[in-house]
């Protein structure tokens, strides 16, 4: 019998935001819809922040609005604050679809954190308790993602206690899940078996995701690493867009395509149709006018 891996597909959000041509509410749309056709049964669609610091994001409110009703898709809107938290939770006022997870943010680092969030990481602790608690209290899925986890932009390292120490916090905030975040692509796979084996020792019982991003090229191998320490629940993006507005030279997330080709042909069952993805791909290559960085996609050419 296969093993299964959940990939979350973060294009339409994560893989936006940083794009100097805003793309527009039909578009976005359209990826959605045609990842969810691809298998895509969990989407992160976009994040409630201020406009002015990511435009791509501006049109947040528009592109939930407008999403599928597919009972059997997840919607995750991003959070950076309770005022985010606000938004995720009325974005489903009057019987609207809306999103299903408010997706917050933790950034293990000061210098990061108060240039992404305004926010130390005891700030980012305290506020990130009182999201998740809001969250839960209106029937949203509260989750949490550990940015910066396995090094940070300005800092350099960052130790593993004290992404232990922001788990545990975390869980205790009542996090359901907890993704740690390679956010500028510097982590290794012995790293990241490391680091993910002490954060699930340290708090059993809550779900684990992984989300890397490719800056020097080991995103894939990292996802791997990942899944062999236990972690069934993978992000990535299509085509491999992506980056940080707030982190130097952080380049795409892990591309969709390329997970998914290692993953099935490594035994493991994910329900998303590498094929269809590949065609994805080809079709937003044409919406950004460029090709994407997949490097499956380029071979399948």
């Amino acid at each position: 019998m296969k093993s299964t891996v959940q990939v979350v597909e973060v294009g339409p959000r994560d893989g936006l935001q940083n794009e100097r041509e805003v793309i527009d509410t039909p578009a976005k749309i359209a990826l959605i819809n045609r990842v969810i056709d691809a298998g895509a049964r969990r989407i992160e669609v976009a994040s409630f922040v201020n406009p002015r610091r990511v435009p791509q994001m501006a049109d947040g409110d528009a592109v939930i609005a407008a999403l599928p009703d597919r009972k059997d898709v997840s919607y995750i809107g991003l959070c950076l604050n309770l005022r985010g938290v606000e938004r995720a939770i009325a974005s489903r006022d009057g019987g609207a679809r809306g999103v299903d997870e408010a997706g917050c943010v933790l950034v293990a680092s000061d210098t990061f954190g108060i240039r992404n969030q305004g926010q130390t990481i005891v700030e980012g602790i305290a506020a990130n308790r009182d999201m998740l608690a809001a969250a839960k209290r209106a029937g949203l899925v509260p989750q949490v993602t550990i940015s910066a986890a396995f090094g940070c932009p300005f800092e350099g390292d960052v130790p593993a206690q004290r992404i232990v120490d922001l788990a545990k916090a975390m869980a205790e905030a009542g996090a359901v899940e907890i993704a740690l975040a390679d956010t500028i692509g510097v982590g290794v796979p012995a790293q990241v078996s490391d680091l993910f084996g002490a954060v699930a020792a340290a708090v059993p019982g809550i779900r684990l995701r992984a989300h890397f991003h490719d800056t020097r090229g080991t995103g894939i191998a990292n996802a791997w690493a990942a899944y062999n320490a236990g972690v069934h629940v993978l992000d990535a993006s299509v085509g491999g867009i992506g980056g940080c507005p707030f982190a130097p030279k952080a380049t795409g997330n892990i591309a969709t395509e390329d997970l998914l080709y290692m993953l099935d042909n490594s035994g493991v069952s994910t329900g998303v149709d590498l094929s269809a993805m590949i065609g994805v791909n080809r079709w937003f290559a044409g919406i950004l006018g460029r090709e994407l960085p997949s490097r499956v996609a380029r071979a399948a050419a």
